[in-house]
Order: C-alpha cells, then structure tokens, then sequence
C-alpha cells in the first residue's frame, strides 16, 4: 500500500499534557511513518479518517506555526513535549521542517523544551537547540539489536545510529536521555540486550534510562501476535502469559533493570 500524505489545518497546537512532569504537548503531525508495530499512538486513526494502517499515512498540521506564535503569548510558561502521539523526527520532517520552525519560535519564549525521537535526523537542528534555553533530548530506544529492531521498527533510524546521534548530542552539552518503550518481553529484558542498552546509553552520555512496559492493547497485539508467528512462533504462548501476568513480569524486570543500572554506572528510572 502507497504511503497517504495530507496537508491539514488545526485549530490548536500547544495542548495540554496529561503526562506527569509535562504542561503542553505539540504534535506537528498526525500520524507516523516510522510505522512501529508496537506503537501505542495507534488510537490516534480513529480520530483521522484514514482508513490506511497505522503507520502508513500522515497528516501535515501547516499551520502550527502560526498558531504556536499566537498561543505562546497567552499561555502560562511550562514544559512542552515534542512529541507524544508522533515523532517530531520522522521522514516527512525533512520536506516540511514543521518540528524545526516550532523550536525556532519556542527558542524565543519562556518554554522549555523536551524532546523525543527515534531518528537521527534531530542532529540537524543542533543550532535551533542552542538558542532554547532549557531543553533535553530523549532517545526512544526499546531493543539493541539492528536486526530485531529493522523487523519492528520499520522506518526509524537504527539503534546504533540512535545511540550516535544521543552521543553527539551529549558530547554539544545537551542534557540527554534514553527511553525503553515499550520494554518488549523476551526482546527488550533479556539480561543480554539491557545490559548492551545500560551500557551503550552510558557511552553515550545519557544521563539517565526510564523503562516502560508493553501495553498488550487490542489493536497494538494483534500486530504482535501477527509479528511473533510469522519471525518467532514459539514466543507466542510466553505473550500470552505475560498478558496474564504482566505484574509479576513487571517487578521482575524492575528488579532486573536496577541492578543492571547499578552494574553499569547509569541511573534507572521506572515509569509504571
């Protein structure tokens, strides 16, 4: 299926968050083409009138622009995210530089800044992230491996290159972080692949980690399930069982990623 572009206009840009620490959240776009089989955000299609898959359209919001001018003057300073149901940083970003006009103008308010991306391409901004005042840039790197990761995460940046793009950007002087979200079982927690993730955020001057867990959502496991039968069949029953007995999987992986932070010399923070 061809990929669905469409340029939109919106009535708001700086929204309210509902996530704890965060005052505002900007989505530039709706919709992503990173395409991410676990994606969360997937709730998003039903308020766009795609009938594409998720993953497989996105909307241009162009006049964000205009209205973030007009809505920074109005209301409170605060922290705004870019972004929570989107990637600032995804491919179309490159065309339209929405993410980047919005930094520009937030550069010269009294905002602050917290970034989210899985691509590379947030190195292109390096200039813009000087002129803001207070700003941290999060990496969402939920597995190490390139390989697994080309498998689910169908077009990001790759793990490896994440990791250089955050070190870059710890070694400008960037507050930076890394986010593993959704901590996929037998994927993301196996002691192997967190203590490759503990270290190489290390190395690359994150300042800190935060877990999350897998939310096994309707829609997000049927792409899963899809996913495990066609690469890795015999995973299929442990997913079942981790969606019986996600808190137990959760304090072992709590117990798991804190001793491994302790190992490696990088605070771990949980987010559930």
């Amino acid at each position: 299926m061809a990929l669905v572009f469409r340029e939109i206009r919106v009535k708001s840009i700086l929204n309210p968050s509902q996530i704890e620490g965060i005052d505002y959240a900007i989505n530039p776009y709706l919709g992503c083409l990173h395409g991410c089989l676990y994606c969360y955000a997937d709730f998003m299609r039903k308020f766009s009138g795609h009938k594409e898959p998720w993953g497989d359209f996105v909307d241009i919001k162009t006049n964000s622009p205009d209205l973030l001018i007009k809505e920074i003057k109005r209301k409170n300073p605060g922290e705004v995210s870019l972004s929570t149901v989107t990637d600032p940083y995804q491919p179309v970003e490159r065309r339209y530089l929405l993410t980047r006009r919005l930094l520009e103008i937030l550069a010269g308010s009294p905002f602050s800044v917290s970034l989210l991306t899985k691509s590379s391409l947030i190195l292109r901004d390096i200039e813009v992230f000087r002129k803001i005042k207070n700003i941290t840039i999060g990496f969402s790197i939920p597995i190490a491996s390139d390989k697994i990761s080309s498998l689910l995460e169908k077009r990001t940046s790759s793990p490896s290159e994440r990791f250089k793009a955050l070190k870059i950007l710890s070694e400008e002087g960037f507050s930076t972080w890394v986010f593993v979200a959704p901590t996929l079982p037998y994927f993301s927690d196996s002691p192997e692949n967190l203590e490759q993730l503990l270290f190489q955020s290390k190395i690359s001057g994150a300042h800190r980690v935060l877990f999350d867990t897998f939310q096994a959502y309707p829609r997000v496991w049927g792409k899963i399930k899809g996913f495990l039968s066609r690469e890795f069949p015999r995973l299929v029953p442990l997913y079942e069982e981790y969606r019986q007995f996600k808190e137990e999987f959760k304090e072992e992986l709590k117990l798991k990623a804190q001793e491994l932070g302790k190992k490696v010399g990088i605070e771990v923070q949980l987010a559930f």
